[in-house]
């Protein structure tokens, strides 16, 4: 008797361990879904902030410490630098208008870190963003924010020789750098 209950328990473990995180699974699914919905939420708010030139609002999306990564590659700046890069588009109400055309987000599996990339229909036409937010107090902060140009395969090399004069100093002058 003793055999057959101990080869009964063992044909049920794979059912029980099944069982055990299957619901376990959906939550935590649910529980992804939720955060990766609020998160999409955020970056269209964040979008809509920049078109509707509401400084505040806008830069209260960034953690403190932010890095934001602009197209040009002299476009790197902090928080504070980038605002005030920024103030005078702002003030002048000659803002960016960035609209969703495509949104991928992940998250880490202890839930307090998340990623994207987006595609955005830009005044730059197809533009990509991407970054990274991290959750400081129950509420999600972008730390990064890269937004990129597409260029398109068949064209790139026209593109390279016309950015070619103006990235080729800047390249030497990068080499040069203790951080090469």
């Amino acid at each position: 008797m003793k055999i057959k209950s101990i080869q009964f328990v063992v044909a049920c473990l794979p059912f029980l361990f099944a069982c055990g995180n299957g619901p376990n699974k959906t939550v935590n699914n649910k529980a992804q879904d939720n955060q990766k919905a609020i998160i999409a939420a955020i970056l269209d708010s964040f979008n809509v902030a920049a078109t509707n030139s509401d400084y505040e609002r806008y830069f209260s999306f960034y953690a403190d410490d932010a890095i934001f990564i602009g197209t040009d590659a002299t476009e790197r700046w902090n928080k504070s630098e980038f605002m005030v890069w920024a103030k005078p588009f702002f003030d002048k109400k000659r803002t960016w208008n960035f609209i969703t055309l495509q949104r991928n987000v992940y998250l880490s599996e202890d839930g307090n870190l998340a990623w994207f990339d987006e595609l955005l229909n830009t005044q730059m036409k197809i533009c990509r963003g991407s970054g990274v937010l991290i959750k400081q107090n129950q509420n999600w902060k972008i730390q990064q924010y890269v937004l990129s140009t597409t260029i398109p395969n068949n064209i790139i090399d026209s593109v390279v020789a016309l950015k070619s004069p103006l990235e080729t100093p800047l390249i030497q002058e990068l080499q040069k750098s203790p951080s090469h």
